[in-house]
């Protein structure tokens, strides 16, 4: 289960209001919770949106440093 995802519903108060947040389905953020698939690179944003920036792009997507760089290692 991915975590920050767990996070970003509960903060957003469900799948289908996260989903909607994001233009997408509630489908597609259950596949995100449960590791099926990624979040693209252009909704990361959306959910950052969506948590008030609870949640951060790099929390997201951390495979991705050179798009979502961690504030600490940042240049």
């Amino acid at each position: 289960m991915n975590n920050v995802i767990k996070t970003a519903i509960a903060l957003v108060g469900s799948q289908k209001k996260l989903g909607a947040a994001c233009g997408l389905s509630q489908q597609a953020v259950y596949k995100w919770l449960h590791n099926k698939a990624k979040v693209s690179p252009e909704h990361v944003d959306h959910v950052v949106n969506a948590t008030g920036g609870e949640i951060q792009a790099y929390e997201i997507r951390p495979d991705l440093p050179h798009l979502f760089p961690h504030p600490d290692q940042a240049a």
